[in-house]
C-alpha cells in the first residue's frame, strides 16, 4: 500500500519562511489526505517541537532537502540526529554542484562519504535531480551516472521526463539506488498540479509499484492559485490512478 507525502517547498507561498506557519500547515496537509511530508528547511523550529507537531497531525517525516554542507564530516552527526528525531530513515538534498568535472568529482566524494557514514546508523543520504544531471558535461560524462554510484537517489520524475528519460526504465533499472521518488507534472519547464501536465505519471506509479517504493512524494515548484489548493488537486488525481 503506497503512501503519499508532499515536499513542503510546494507550500512556501504559505509557510513564507516562518516556523509558526510551518507548524500550522501540518494539520491542513493531513486533512487533504497526505500521510507524510518532506522538509525544505525548518525555519528555526527545533527537532523535538517539529516531531511533536508531526505526531499530533498524524504525519510522517519521510525526508528533507538541506544543503550538502549539512552532511560534511563536521556537521553530519548533528544533521543525522535532527533527522532521526523527526523519524526519518533517509535524508537528502535538492541538488549540489556538478557543472564541471571538478565540481562533480567533489560532490560525488562528499556524497559517498556521507552515505557510507549514514549506512552505519541504518540510514541513507539521497540526491535529488533536476534536468541538468542527464546532460553531458565538458568531458562527456553524464553527471547522473556518477551521482548514482556515490549515494542514493531521489528521482524527480518530472525533470527526468523533461530531460528525455524513460521513467519506467530509469526507475526500475536503478531500483537498488532509489531512496525516494518525486511525482510531479508540467508542460515544458513549467510545473503543474498532477494530471494537469503531460508527464507520464501512470508509468511512474507502475514503476514505483514494481520496485516496491513505500512513498510517492508530490511536488510542485510553482503552485496555482496557491500551495494548498494545488496539492489538493494533485492528491485527488494521484489517488485516482493508484
Amino acid at each position: 500500500n503506497m503512501k503519499i507525502a508532499v515536499q513542503l517547498y510546494s507550500l512556501r507561498d504559505i509557510i513564507k519562511g516562518s516556523g509558526e506557519e510551518l507548524l500550522a500547515i501540518l494539520p491542513k496537509i493531513k486533512a487533504l489526505g497526505y500521510d507524510g511530508v518532506e522538509f525544505a528547511g525548518y525555519f528555526g523550529v527545533d527537532a523535538a517541537t517539529l516531531r511533536a507537531a508531526l505526531d499530533s497531525a498524524g504525519l510522517v517525516a519521510v525526508g528533507t532537502h538541506i544543503a550538502i554542507e549539512s552532511y560534511s564530516p563536521e556537521n553530519f552527526d548533528k544533521t543525522a540526529e535532527f533527522c532521526r528525531t523527526l523519524g526519518m530513515k533517509t535524508m537528502g538534498m535538492g541538488g549540489a554542484d556538478h557543472e564541471t568535472p571538478e565540481e562533480l568529482k567533489a560532490t560525488c566524494a562528499e556524497l559517498k562519504a556521507a552515505d557510507e557514514r549514514a549506512a552505519k546508523i541504518g540510514m541513507s543520504v539521497y540526491y535529488h535531480n533536476h534536468c541538468s544531471e542527464f546532460e553531458p558535461i565538458s568531458d562527456g560524462v553524464i553527471p547522473f551516472d556518477e551521482l548514482k554510484k556515490a549515494a542514493h537517489l531521489e528521482i524527480d520524475t518530472y525533470w527526468s521526463f523533461v530531460a528525455g528519460q524513460d521513467n519506467y526504465k530509469l526507475i526500475t533499472e536503478n531500483r537498488d539506488r532509489i531512496a525516494q521518488l518525486h511525482v510531479k507534472d508540467g508542460i515544458g519547464h513549467t510545473p503543474k498540479a498532477l494530471g494537469e501536465g503531460n508527464c507520464d505519471i501512470p508509468e511512474v506509479v507502475r514503476a514505483a509499484k514494481d520496485i516496491g517504493i513505500e512513498w510517492l512524494i508530490v511536488e510542485n515548484d510553482d503552485p496555482v492559485p496557491n500551495g494548498l489548493d494545488d496539492i489538493g488537486r494533485s492528491i485527488k488525481y494521484l489517488k485516482s490512478i493508484i
